[in-house]
């Protein structure tokens, strides 16, 4: 592999991370899908047509395909919920999500279109927002009541944050790492999960430092500033756990 190669690779891997965490709900399962993709690819002659975050992505939708052979899924099926992630989160184009999972665009689209139809039927929940500025906190609150979940409450410090979570028990958390002079949005969460335990979406316009699989990282990371598909797609992730196996 040449070391242009390498370097692509390197780009890619928190892309990666990120795709194959909100794909199956948890960090650590989610990392050793890419080591395991990782050495695949290094091993193999990668498809010249296809980008290394392209070549990524479909090889994490395999590995697990291949760790789970004979399991069916719970709720939408895995080639729905790793096209909403790739077309939401990752802000793939449908040709190219199409060409990393090996679909023709058509096929891609079909199934995008009923995956997206499957979000209407979300499992509601109660979401603390923490966010410390009042106008996107406002556009953040508008968009999950119009995902269909309830509020359990808008904190705009780390001190009001795990306040509300002890007096409502949210089941879920979306938190924005920076909280100015509030505090942290990250240790406002630790606090949180000691007492009550929930899914968790941060939500940072630096994404990739959340991303480097060396410590303990989040497994819903979403960049800051999003879309209302995006939000709705990691809230359902979130939600049901990620890909859920009988």
């Amino acid at each position: 592999m040449t070391d242009l190669a390498r370097q692509e690779l390197v780009k890619a891997l928190p892309y990666a991370r990120r795709f194959a965490r909100a794909l199956v709900g948890d960090q650590k399962t989610g990392d050793q899908l890419v080591a395991a993709a990782l050495k695949t690819l290094m091993e193999t002659h990668r498809n010249s047509n296809l980008s290394a975050r392209q070549a990524l992505y479909g090889l994490l939708v395999s590995k697990f395909t291949e760790q789970h052979a004979g399991d069916a899924a719970v709720g939408m099926p895995l080639r729905q919920r790793a096209l909403l992630l790739l077309t939401s989160l990752e802000e793939q184009s449908l040709a190219s999500s199409a060409q990393a999972l090996g679909l023709t665009e058509e096929e891609a689209a079909a199934e995008l279109n009923k995956a997206r139809a499957g979000l209407q039927g979300i499992a509601q929940t109660s979401v603390l927002i923490i966010e410390d500025e009042p106008i996107i906190a406002m556009d953040i609150q508008d968009l999950v009541e119009r995902c269909g979940h309830k509020i359990a409450g808008v904190a705009h410090t780390e001190a009001d944050a795990v306040e509300l979570a002890a007096k409502t028990k949210p089941g879920l958390i979306l938190a924005d790492i920076n909280l100015g002079g509030g505090g942290d949005g990250m240790q406002a969460v630790g606090r949180i999960l000691r007492t009550h335990e929930a899914p968790v979406i941060f939500v940072t316009a630096y994404p990739e430092r959340l991303l480097t699989g060396e410590t303990q990282e989040p497994s819903f990371v979403i960049t800051k500033p999003f879309e209302p598909m995006t939000l709705a797609v990691a809230t359902y992730q979130a939600v049901t756990g990620g890909v859920t196996l009988v």
